[in-house]
């Protein structure tokens, strides 16, 4: 629950910001914004090298010395990430160029900062994951987005000057992550650099992979979004720009990343989790219950939003972007089965396969390159949507296949796919009900998912109590 507060609560806060800046910004000013934070999301990655996964692995081993993995892969870290934020420093102006955005090589280097401050805190989080500081975690989220909303709010309701505009978004971020600095002061000024010439190329080993697996999957997320700025036919909107069609479908995914929101919260505490139950007997069929109740809940989420898009509508500021909803429903069904990718996914991180999760992810880019391709000439954003769908259905397919071969765990496929087929048939039953009163249809969707739960409830009593037991 502790975790779920600091994953949910500031990301879902943030999530409220879209309210604002669609009632600031024009769909083609929005579309910039989405498509900066997609490039900013990849190059995260980079810059960590899925040093989190690698120090959770290392400092969990019998007998391992903590503080030395600590200093060991926040060295790795610092390594990587200062050196590539020199270089991209030095190339802002023509990385601005790129961008289509000459002129605010500022920018840029504002941007890249905010990822050096990202990388910065990376591994001291994980640390207060592993040591299971779930209060300490939740504080520095929380007060990371307050002081961010605060500022939005600032910039974009008392100090607006429409010619700084955007630039408001990015500086907002930057004093933001800046309260890190403060946060982790201590464990910063503790660490010492450190290499070991035997354990440090283990961790690199083990961790290239997690970073390849890492970058596929923020590839897969963020594709759908530059793609759609490259791939969109011209006039394909009624005359409208690509970065048009980009800041409604940017709006829009905001719905989309709820389910995301859920998924991301329960890894926090389920990674620890699943490496701390690995060598209990009875952790096969305890992590496949777990899969169960995770799939259950995503239901129930996707049920929530997708029959009461009518209301939640009113979260995007100017009702232009509101034409992109029907994307909503594709993208919460995807990053339900990221969620499940996730789960299942535990085989190869307990088994130091970790090379099975960079080939599987790689299908996935594969796939998204390929969906997108076909799918936006055809159906804009609403292919895009569609990419992402089939990205993360057949990641789920291919990791559970060769996961039964190496580490079989008993997951109950049927009854997932029951539940999952028979929440979006009632989804497009409940949608197709013309309600003219908001008042009424607000009632009604509410009375389906009372209904909806006590019938998840009636089905799982047995189950529930078995495991209160």
């Amino acid at each position: 629950m502790l975790y779920g507060l600091g994953s949910i609560v500031p990301r879902f806060l943030n999530f409220l910001l879209v309210r604002l800046h669609t009632d600031v910004f024009v769909p083609e000013e929005y579309g910039i914004i989405t498509k900066l934070f997609a490039y900013v999301a990849v190059i995260n990655i980079i810059f960590t090298f899925g040093m989190e996964t690698a120090y959770f692995r290392f400092a969990s081993k019998p007998g391992a010395d903590e503080r030395r993995i600590f200093n060991l892969t926040q060295t790795v870290v610092l390594l990587i990430t200062l050196s590539l934020s020199v270089v991209f420093i030095l190339l802002a102006e023509p990385i601005a160029s790129a961008l289509e955005i000459p002129g605010n090589a500022d920018l840029v280097r504002w941007l890249v900062v905010i990822m050096l401050l990202d990388a910065l805190v990376a591994i001291p989080f994980a640390r207060l994951r592993f040591q299971k500081r779930a209060k300490r975690f939740v504080t520095g989220r929380l007060v990371n987005v307050i002081i961010l909303i605060a500022l939005n709010v600032y910039f974009l309701t008392i100090a607006y000057d429409p010619t700084v505009g955007i630039n408001y978004v990015i500086i907002a971020n930057l004093i933001a992550n800046a309260f890190y600095l403060f946060f982790f002061a201590g464990n910063l000024f503790s660490w010492r650099p450190t290499f070991d010439k035997e354990i440090s190329p283990t961790i690199l080993t083990y961790a290239y992979p997690v970073m390849l697996t890492g970058l596929a999957g923020m590839t897969n997320e963020t594709f759908s979004r530059l793609t759609l700025d490259w791939w969109l036919p011209e006039n394909f909107y009624e005359g409208q720009t690509s970065e048009y069609a980009l800041g409604i479908f940017g709006a829009c995914y905001k719905f989309g990343m709820l389910m995301n929101l859920a998924v991301q919260a329960f890894r926090y505490a389920a990674e620890p989790f699943f490496f701390s139950n690995a060598a209990d007997k009875g952790s096969p069929t305890l992590f496949a219950r777990v899969n169960h109740y995770f799939v259950i809940v995503c239901c129930v989420l996707l049920l929530g939003v997708c029959i009461n898009l009518d209301i939640l509508k009113y979260f995007l500021g100017k009702e232009e972007y509101w034409q992109g909803l029907p994307i909503v429903p594709i993208l919460l069904l995807g990053y339900l089965f990221l969620g499940v990718y996730y789960n299942i996914s535990v085989w190869f991180k307990l088994t130091d396969k970790t090379f099975y999760g960079t080939v599987i992810t790689v299908g996935g880019v594969i796939i998204t390159i390929a969906a997108n391709y076909l799918l936006i000439p055809l159906a804009g954003y609403l292919g895009s949507s569609w990419a992402t769908f089939l990205c993360y259905f057949s990641m789920t397919v291919a990791c559970y296949l060769i996961g039964r071969k190496y580490y079989p765990i008993p997951y109950n496929v049927g009854k997932s796919i029951v539940y999952i087929a028979v929440t979006f048939a009632i989804i497009y039953a409940v949608n197709l009900i013309s309600i003219n009163s908001q008042w009424v249809a607000t009632t009604f969707h509410t009375v389906v998912i009372v209904a909806y739960l006590l019938v998840i409830y009636l089905l799982e009593r047995k189950q529930f109590r078995h495991t209160s037991n």
